[in-house]
């Protein structure tokens, strides 16, 4: 399986420069072959080839003076930006077919100077390399100091280069690892994910919902106001915008780290986890929409994905309408929908009495073997995922 290993890079002023000139070429190559075949689509013109498109922006681009400083970044960056693009078009041509599932995706747009991330990629035809000294070599730009927090697995294929919103440059390497399968145990688990606890399990234990944002409010409040009194285009103005950036990443920080950790541990400690699928675009919609997405359950699931692939468990989802907060997990009785100011309540049949959510967990985990043969999530779809080592 494909997994990614984020690591923090430390340029030089020197190297922040070259990194620029690469960053502001690939978009260069970007904007310029979208904005070609949007002509030759005005035109009443075919479609033009991957192939051609190439020639024309990168080979031909460098032997006009208008584009002859492509020449000073390295082919492969030029190249993969192309890539980029015709990606964007393939997704873009099978969601209007109807071959790629799930939301319409939206035809490339431009991509500006001003935008809050920056990337570029390198594949192993531009021949990057990790020094003995533990630095990483990219041509045309030099040695860049790396914060190894632990050791690659094996040889990556290739790797980003991403500077983001905050001003840090992370390397982003992708490598192929084999599935590490843990010690097979019997324990299993149902998760009923949540806003008053971030999660709670079918055995009773209830996860804290952490709350990052809504903790951190105060402190982004004030950034913002700051940024807002600053004047537009000043020195000043830049630097608090950076503060605004920073403040958010630490929450954005904080909030990726609790998922990994508490992915890890449900992974590690069960063979089967069994969770629903939960509607989090519409519920982005909702009154809840800040407390939702400060919650971070899409990435919490997908982390669980990747982990019970590679650890050799088992993640089973149970569809969103399943009433696992009216039945009773005792008798199986179904008692009716409850308002959500009801936190405990009596089985009418059986008089068992249930905690909300343990109970919504319990179901989860009866409808979730049940669900199994049918619904099993396998990990030949695995996908490339971030915090892979955690």
């Amino acid at each position: 399986m494909q997994l990614r290993y984020n690591y923090r890079l430390y340029p030089t002023p020197g190297q922040r420069q070259a990194l620029a000139k690469a960053f502001g070429c690939a978009r260069v190559v970007y904007n310029d072959a979208l904005r070609a075949r949007q002509q030759a689509l005005a035109a009443g013109l075919p479609y033009i080839s991957d192939a051609e498109l190439s020639t024309r922006v990168i080979t031909e681009a460098k032997k006009i003076p208008q584009r002859a400083w492509l020449g000073e970044v390295s082919a492969v960056v030029l190249q993969q930006a192309l890539a980029d693009l015709n990606t964007a078009y393939r997704n873009f041509f099978a969601s209007v077919t109807g071959k790629r599932k799930g939301p319409k995706v939206a035809p490339p747009r431009f991509k500006s100077r001003k935008d809050n991330r920056q990337a570029i990629r390198f594949t192993r035809n531009a021949r990057f390399q990790v020094t003995a000294g533990g630095e990483l070599r990219l041509p045309k730009i030099g040695d860049l100091k790396v914060k190894w927090s632990r050791d690659l697995p094996a040889e990556p294929s290739s790797v980003t280069v991403v500077k983001d919103a905050a001003g840090r440059y992370f390397a982003s390497f992708v490598v192929q690892t084999p599935s590490q399968p843990l010690p097979e145990t019997t324990a299993e688990a149902g998760i009923d994910l949540g806003l008053t606890h971030f999660a709670v399990l079918s055995d009773g234990r209830k996860i804290a919902n952490p709350r990052f944002l809504r903790r951190a409010e105060r402190r982004l409040r004030k950034a913002q106001q700051a940024l807002s009194r600053k004047q537009k285009g000043s020195a000043n103005r830049a630097k608090a915008r950076a503060r605004v950036a920073k403040a958010h990443a630490r929450v954005a920080d904080a909030r990726r780290d609790f998922a990994h950790k508490l992915s890890t541990s449900i992974i590690r400690e069960n063979q089967a986890v069994y969770v629903e699928d939960f509607a989090v675009s519409g519920l982005g919609r909702t009154r809840l929409a800040k407390s939702v997405h400060d919650a971070g359950w899409s990435a919490f699931v997908a982390m669980l994905e990747y982990k019970a692939a590679r650890y050799g468990r088992t993640l089973v989802t149970i569809g969103r309408f399943e009433p696992t907060s009216q039945v009773c997990s005792t008798c199986g009785v179904l008692d009716g929908p409850k308002p959500l100011h009801v936190r405990s309540w009596t089985c009418t049949a059986c008089s068992a009495v249930h905690d909300r959510d343990v109970n919504a967990a319990r179901n989860i985990l009866a409808a979730g073997r049940a669900e199994r043969p049918k619904r099993l999530w396998r990990p030949g779809k695995t996908t490339a995922c971030s915090g892979a080592g955690r």
